[in-house]
């Protein structure tokens, strides 16, 4: 019968009232290769790490790739700025309108319909009255420019209007006019020095705070704003500042070095600043970062949200400095 009953298994229901039948229920134990299962499915989790060493524990972003990307854009500058200082300017209004393309797109996910149009042609202009006119054309130039923004968004209707009319004005100032003083630098004698300067102390801003925050950062400086920056790396970033703007003050514009100390001072707050406030657009916004056409840095705008802050008054101290 032995045979029978596992070729025939309907029959063990008719045998259920036997003492021989109770075996059947022990041969439910085939089941017990079920609990295997999950075994397999463990050796998964060992292969996250390997993903996870791509990640920095620290920088919150691909170190290969942001280095990469910043020596290509960093030479690019230098190429352009001491050959011909226009197509620097040219090079400029590009990743203006990169920006402006970025924070456009950004914030219409939000319901804010940014009248680019007027921004980025009033833009182009402020540029180039910077560069060939001086600051009376640009300010001529920034008030036409929101005119224009206040008259084109009337064809959108009233809903949204003041919302939509303060985003642009907010996108002209923080963009195109902050942009103006990299042209009114440049338009300078020695411009081409001048921008240099100012683009060396906020790149050492960025570097002193990244190594010696990714090498010692303890004590969060705005957790709330941005995690990953500290105390520590705000030390760094100022002693960088600090001492590039001595040298720089020094040897290239012929100044004092009490000036570069100034300089390298005021530059590390405005270049914290304007990382800080870059953060707290995209928290409102609840992103983390405004594009990914830069690799390792994001968007443009997580490029240059320091440059763009550290731009006027790098002109500014300037103009004070070497008149």
């Amino acid at each position: 019968m032995g045979p029978d009953g596992l070729s025939e298994p309907g029959h063990a229901p008719e045998q259920a009232g036997q003492p021989g039948a109770e075996p059947p229920p022990p041969e439910a134990t085939p089941a017990e290769p079920l609990p295997a299962g999950p075994p397999p499915a463990e050796p998964p989790p060992p292969e996250l790490p390997p993903a996870e060493l791509l990640k920095p524990s620290r920088a919150g972003r691909n170190l290969r790739a942001a280095i990469v990307v910043g020596l290509l854009l960093g030479g690019l500058a230098l190429v352009t700025l001491f050959t011909i200082k226009v197509i620097f300017l040219i090079y400029v209004a590009a990743v203006v309108a990169l920006g402006l393309w970025e924070l456009t797109r950004v914030v219409g996910v939000r319901g804010i319909r940014l009248p680019l149009v007027p921004v980025a042609a009033g833009g182009a202009v402020m540029l180039g009255l910077a560069y060939y006119s001086g600051e009376r054309p640009l300010v001529a130039a920034l008030a036409l420019t929101v005119i224009a923004v206040l008259a084109w968004r009337m064809a959108g209707g009233s809903a949204g209007y003041l919302q939509d009319v303060t985003a642009g004005m907010f996108t002209l100032v923080y963009l195109p006019l902050m942009a103006s003083f990299v042209a009114l630098m440049l338009a300078a004698p020695d411009g081409s020095r001048r921008v240099l300067a100012w683009l060396v102390v906020t790149v050492c801003s960025d570097i002193g705070g990244y190594l010696v925050g990714s090498l010692l950062g303890r004590h969060p400086m705005a957790a709330v704003i941005s995690p990953h920056k500290t105390w520590e790396g705000f030390a760094g970033s100022a002693l960088a500042c600090i001492v590039a703007g001595v040298l720089l003050l020094t040897l290239l514009l012929h100044g004092t070095w009490w000036q570069g100390v100034v300089l390298g001072v005021v530059a590390v707050g405005a270049a914290t600043l304007g990382d800080l406030a870059e953060s707290m657009i995209k928290r409102d916004l609840q992103i983390k970062d405004m594009g990914t056409v830069l690799p390792g840095h994001g968007g443009v705008l997580d490029r240059i949200d320091s440059l763009l802050i550290t731009a006027p008054v790098v002109w500014l101290l300037l103009v004070i400095f070497l008149t």
